[in-house]
């Protein structure tokens, strides 16, 4: 086990080092830094590499506790998740002190002093990583993967290895946020298609990983977990391909393909991706094939999968060298302020046929909703396949949220949203209100209970297991009490706009889609309070769901009320700073804004108040009706009782009358 790590990190070191070290000098050329010293040049990319491969085996090894291997019927892990725990804890530590040692590496290569320079006198040095986005994206990915490591000393539960997966994919985050996917022309689309990019081939070159190491240590269950993570590693294949596609034809024109060190290594990586797809197309038709038919025999899918881990292992290393090879400089010209802090130009006024037909699309969000909208219709078709009935209006509903989220984050309104402040809250109303509205109406986890199917006998827990155990979950019981559900809706659009939050947030691509999904969610917890039709795990009383609309009703209408009336503009520094050339006036466009997001949201947090209410009255008259059943089959109990408790009255008072009577 241990000389396969050595190998894949050996291999991936190699490549990175060597290529890294053929561009370095053009680096240092174009960023007119002085050599950092052999030390940084060749370093750097070696720590990378072997830090990359490392953070990719704690993923796919926490991927086959979590997912591929069952655990004991106590909860607790079984040998084979037990050894999968640890050894990612033992990669999370590697990948940990990679990052370490990267932070002063960084600063050398950005500031072109050898190593030695910095450790000398390491306090100006120090005081810089806050400013240098290299150094605290390194830093950060240190914290995240001590934090895993920690907890895969800690953990013995089964239930536990799901949220460590969690906190291991978070540590790739910091990387994709900076390089040369955070600079330059198109960045959003860029660092959208890299964390996508990042996720994928974690998931598939660390499930990959763990699978070989599973193999060497003699592990049980191989057949069913690579029956599982071969469906993972199809959809990561194409996750990976179209993201990568995406994140080179940003950096490199069709025309460049073929020019340069930036696009040979595209091609190489291009080409090593291949190979590996071929790899596990064999190995989804052969090697699973043979295990399903024989568990005891693993020959086949061991030569494949060390073959794969391989070449992907050479594939971490071209895209670490990729990151250190400056990209083609393409046409020379001076971008507008817009420009570099969006990454994309507007070509004018936000008008409403613009918001129509000037489309970004938003790899993540944008992508989601596609996907929603496609499973959803997947689970209906099922449905209606086993010969049971799911109401259209529900059907209608979901796909309604999904094109309003998919129009809110990639038609014209997501492309402008960051630039005009009245676009912008038009969206947030859209995204955080209309949205999850539509969503919760379409009884999405009452359909996924009918839909998605029970873990086989012996395989380890799946879809279902972890929506039953998210559903009855203390946080989840927690966040459906309708005063939490309605701080946390209400609370965001204060603690954004009026306690001057997005003044801090405003011009981060990052903080924009992170606000976007927490608006989402926030949204989605509390419409599914109010007036969701799926069950929820503590049922409220039918006046608390009414006044929890309520109170976010007339909530959120002081709210407007007070962006409309303020003095001050939100976040004017930021949208000063860019110089558009329309909408001068701030404060006329943030009344504006705060009269489309009462137009877009208000009525719809009407309309709940109002399904509130007529559900609140429904329900008084079920439990009217199913009284007057329940009398007219068992007779009135109470009113029994009742008449008996007179006529035992009349008793006593006749008892106590009779002697007053004889005198």
């Amino acid at each position: 086990m241990v000389g396969a790590m050595l190998g894949w990190t050996a291999g991936a070191a190699v490549v990175a080092t060597m290529l890294a070290a053929v561009s370095s000098t053009e680096v240092l050329r174009l960023l007119g830094l002085p050599d950092p010293g052999a030390l940084t040049r060749y370093g750097l990319p070696a720590a990378t590499a072997v830090g990359e491969v490392s953070a990719a085996v704690m993923v796919g090894s926490l991927l086959l506790a979590a997912v591929l291997v069952p655990p004991q019927r106590s909860g607790v892990l079984d040998v084979d998740g037990y050894r999968a725990v640890r050894t990612a804890g033992a990669a999370a530590a590697v990948w940990a002190g990679c990052a370490l040692a990267l932070v002063p590496l960084s600063l050398s290569d950005t500031s072109g002093q050898p190593v030695g320079v910095v450790f000398a006198d390491p306090l100006p040095f120090l005081r810089a990583v806050g400013e240098i986005e290299v150094a605290t994206a390194w830093l950060w990915t240190a914290g995240l993967a001590a934090v895993v490591g920690l907890g895969c000393r800690l953990v013995l539960r089964h239930r536990w290895t799901p949220l460590l997966l969690v906190l291991a994919v978070a540590s790739l985050m910091p990387r994709a946020v900076t390089g040369h996917s955070s600079a330059g022309g198109s960045h959003d689309l860029a660092t959208n298609s890299l964390v996508l990019h990042l996720v994928a081939v974690g998931l598939w070159a660390g499930g990959l990983a763990a699978l070989v190491l599973h193999t060497v240590r003699g592990g049980g269950h191989l057949d069913l977990a690579t029956r599982r993570f071969s469906a993972l590693a199809a959809a990561a294949f194409v996750v990976m391909a179209v993201s990568g596609v995406v994140n080179a034809a940003v950096r490199v024109p069709l025309g460049q393909v073929f020019d340069g060190a930036y696009g040979f290594v595209v091609l190489a990586k291009g080409m090593a991706l291949v190979v590996v797809g071929w790899l596990g197309w064999r190995q989804r038709t052969v090697a699973v094939t043979a295990l399903a038919a024989d568990p005891a025999d693993r020959r086949a899918f061991t030569r494949l999968a060390v073959v794969e881990s391989a070449v992907l292992a050479v594939t971490v290393g071209l895209g670490v060298a990729l990151g250190r090879t400056p990209p083609p400089v393409g046409e020379q010209r001076d971008p507008s302020l817009v420009e570099e802090v969006l990454g994309y130009g507007l070509d004018g006024a936000p008008t409403p046929v613009r918001m129509l037909t000037e489309w970004r699309f938003d790899l993540l969000l944008g992508t989601a909703a596609v996907v929603l909208a496609a499973l959803y219709l997947l689970g209906v078709r099922r449905v209606r396949a086993a010969g049971g009935r799911w109401p259209l209006r529900r059907t209608v509903g979901w796909l309604l949220g999904c094109l309003v989220l998919l129009l809110a984050t990639s038609s014209g309104v997501g492309r402008y949203a960051p630039a005009v402040f009245s676009v912008h809250l038009a969206a947030t109303a859209a995204i955080a209100v209309v949205a999850p509205l539509c969503l919760v109406l379409g009884a999405p986890l009452t359909l996924a209970a009918r839909t998605v199917r029970p873990r086989p006998d012996g395989a380890a827990p799946g879809a279902r297991d972890w929506l039953r155990a998210m559903y009855a979950s203390t946080p989840v019981r927690a966040l459906t009490h309708p005063a939490v559900a309605v701080a946390a809706f209400v609370g965001t659009f204060y603690l954004l706009y009026l306690a001057g939050l997005y003044d801090a947030l405003a011009g981060s691509h990052v903080a924009h889609v992170l606000t976007n999904v927490w608006l989402l969610a926030v949204g989605s917890l509390f419409f599914w309070v109010t007036v969701g039709l799926d069950p929820l795990p503590r049922p409220p009383a039918p006046t608390a769901r009414v006044g929890a609309a309520a109170v976010a009703l007339a909530a959120y209408a002081f709210f407007l009320v007070s962006v409309i009336n303020a003095q001050t503009v939100v976040a004017a520094e930021y949208y000063t700073s860019l110089r558009r050339g329309f909408f001068d006036d701030l404060a006329a466009d943030q009344r504006l804004g705060g009269n489309l997001a009462w137009a877009v949201g208000e009525l719809p947090l009407l309309l709940a108040a109002v399904l509130a209410t007529v559900r609140w009255a429904s329900a008084d008259e079920r439990r009217a009706r199913r009284r007057d059943e329940q009398i007219d089959r068992d007779g009135d109990e109470d009113l029994a009782a009742y008449n008996a408790m007179l006529r035992g009255l009349d008793g006593v008072r006749g008892e106590a009358d009779g002697p007053d009577r004889r005198r």
